[in-house]
């Protein structure tokens, strides 16, 4: 198994009441990783110290490790703009830029400077929005307002602006959770689609879908990990009894 992240004695605080405690665990390249557990348990916050997306709160603190590709991402010499371009980020509502369609996906294109010419930014527009399932759904009105899209639209377009700059790893936080059960259904088939060429990260509160689209499934409670396993050992035979508990809904 060839890690594309690997987290060790991982702590984190805000300010002085931690939220992570000395998580340790092993994020194999091109597989779905999900992250299940009870509100509050530290998944999201987990989460975003991938990319350190925490960096944005003052009194935010990590200790510990996380590499990717065996670089260290907390250290001083990390360009974190490179970081969050090689580890994209969709959020649980999904965030479209009030700009138009192609305008929403060529945005980190542009930023990056990724683009030779008008017909590589629009192959590269289109790519990504093939990538993401939707380009046939909006191929004839990109100069629309990404606002006038459905709410799973809007979440596959968010996905498309990710994809956009050629990421490796895609963090996924309760990508479906504000989704109807068909629109939910096209964003797991694409989690599924898209592990051939990335790395996925995903919280989710649905224990079917972790079950669905996840190779390997880490449990949290409390800001612990207290089970990472295939996800189909963990869903059938769990190795912890808090576990089980919480999978036959005994409580959370």
């Amino acid at each position: 198994m060839e890690s594309k992240i690997s987290i060790s004695n991982l702590n984190f605080f805000y300010g002085k009441a931690q939220a992570l405690y000395d998580i340790n665990l092993e994020i194999p390249e091109r597989e779905v990783v999900a992250f299940i557990g009870p509100s509050g348990c530290g998944k999201s916050t987990f989460l975003r110290t991938l990319n350190r997306m925490n960096d944005t709160i003052p009194i935010a603190k990590v200790d510990g490790t996380v590499l990717i590709d065996g670089e260290d991402i907390y250290s001083s010499k990390t360009d974190v703009v490179a970081l969050r371009r090689k580890v994209g980020m969709v959020f649980q509502k999904s965030n479209p830029f009030p700009k138009s369609i192609f305008e929403n996906v060529a945005y980190g294109i542009r930023i990056n400077k990724m683009q030779t010419s008008k017909s590589d930014l629009n192959d590269r527009v289109e790519k990504a929005l093939v990538n993401a399932a939707l380009w046939d759904e909006v191929k004839d009105r990109l100069s629309s307002s990404a606002f006038g899209l459905s709410g799973g639209q809007q979440q596959r377009l968010c996905i498309a602006r990710a994809l956009a700059v050629e990421p490796e790893v895609i963090l996924m936080d309760e990508p479906a959770s504000a989704l109807d059960p068909i629109a939910t259904q096209k964003i797991e088939e694409l989690v599924v689609e898209l592990k051939k060429d990335y790395t996925i990260v995903i919280v989710t509160h649905n224990m079917q879908q972790a079950g669905r689209v996840s190779d390997r499934t880490a449990f949290f409670m409390l800001g612990k990990l207290i089970e990472y396993n295939p996800t189909q050992k963990m869903f059938t035979n769990p190795d912890e009894r808090l576990t089980e508990d919480y999978i036959t809904g005994r409580f959370g």
